[in-house]
């Protein structure tokens, strides 16, 4: 099996580089990434699982159907990617995730390949305290511009399943938690571990202390797309993946486990939704899949990897 991943040196990608071949032995897997980030480490010591090739390159502007001509798999991660600085660059955020959404679906169109589009559970926001993949179009208020983005990729990943033949699936990811080569700290867990071992305060929203937002452990995210690849369950249908749903005031709760005296610092953000709520993988639990990541255990990890790097003790 050959498998492509763009934007393969991030968090998800670089973990997913190194995960897809213990479910797919002998896989070749091409890494596509235009070194942005300039996350070099994540091509450093790469498993014998599987075999490797990497392409440097802009999605935007790479021959993508003579690199996925001979691909079973393309795992579409490049996207500009945090929600919160997207409100300062609106125009170029939905540009680049659109049209590399786009370019890479009609790649795939064109050679048959199979694709995954993937999504975020931001777009959601609703006054329901359960949310899922069957909601009302009027439950879909998403909270930031990366997020309307990602509404619209989903669109046209169903149109070019219904009109053009695509095999495609929407992944809709919780916030991720948990280590990679690639990983990154602006979002909430890995963000407070980070805090946490350089001995500065938790930046907390003041509206987000005590509502519940949905995460998923990197590991089960891989597993996910293992269990779809394995069942052949590209339907152009959108599925949540969502280890389990949590309040920040858990999450901290839970970092005061191995780092105590914690101390918060309560500030204003853009992305100020009042409501709380849970998201659930109704669509994935209806096909048996069983979520195995842990919220303690992954910030147990976490804090070692950033405490080694520190040489706290």
């Amino acid at each position: 099996m050959k498998i492509a991943i763009t934007g393969a040196l991030g968090h998800i990608g670089s973990k997913a580089a190194r995960l897809l071949p213990l479910f797919f032995r002998d896989s070749e897997i091409v890494l596509i990434d235009d070194f942005t980030t300039q996350r070099y480490s994540s091509l450093f010591d790469l498993p014998n699982d599987g075999s490797y090739t990497f392409i440097e390159g802009d999605v935007l502007k790479l021959d993508l159907q003579s690199i996925f001509s001979q691909v079973d798999i393309v795992l579409h991660l490049a996207a500009i990617t945090d929600a919160t600085r997207s409100f300062e660059n609106k125009e170029k955020v939905e540009y680049v995730n659109f049209t590399s959404s786009l370019r890479v679906a009609d790649a795939c169109v064109n050679t048959g390949t199979k694709m995954f589009l993937i999504s975020s559970t931001s777009v959601y926001g609703t006054q329901k305290n359960y949310v899922d993949e069957n909601c009302t179009p009027d439950e879909l208020k998403p909270q930031s511009p990366y997020a309307l983005t990602k509404l619209k990729e989903e669109d046209m990943i169903k149109q070019k399943y219904n009109k053009e033949g695509l095999k495609g699936v929407i992944l809709r990811l919780g916030t991720i938690f948990g280590k990679s080569q690639g990983m990154r700290f602006h979002t909430a867990i890995n963000k407070f571990c980070w805090q946490a071992v350089m001995k500065t305060p938790l930046t907390v929203w003041k509206t987000a202390y005590d509502q519940k937002r949905p995460y998923l452990d990197l590991t089960d995210a891989i597993r996910s797309m293992a269990f779809f690849i394995e069942t052949n369950q590209f339907d152009g249908r959108v599925y949540n993946v969502v280890t389990l749903n949590a309040t920040v005031r858990k999450v901290v709760d839970t970092i005061q486990i191995f780092i105590p005296n914690l101390k918060i610092e309560f500030v204003d953000n853009q992305i100020m939704n009042q409501l709380s709520y849970e998201v659930l993988s109704t669509r994935l639990d209806d096909k048996e899949f069983i979520f195995q990541g842990d919220l303690k255990q992954g910030i147990k990890e976490t804090i070692s990897l950033l405490q080694q790097a520190r040489t706290i003790k």
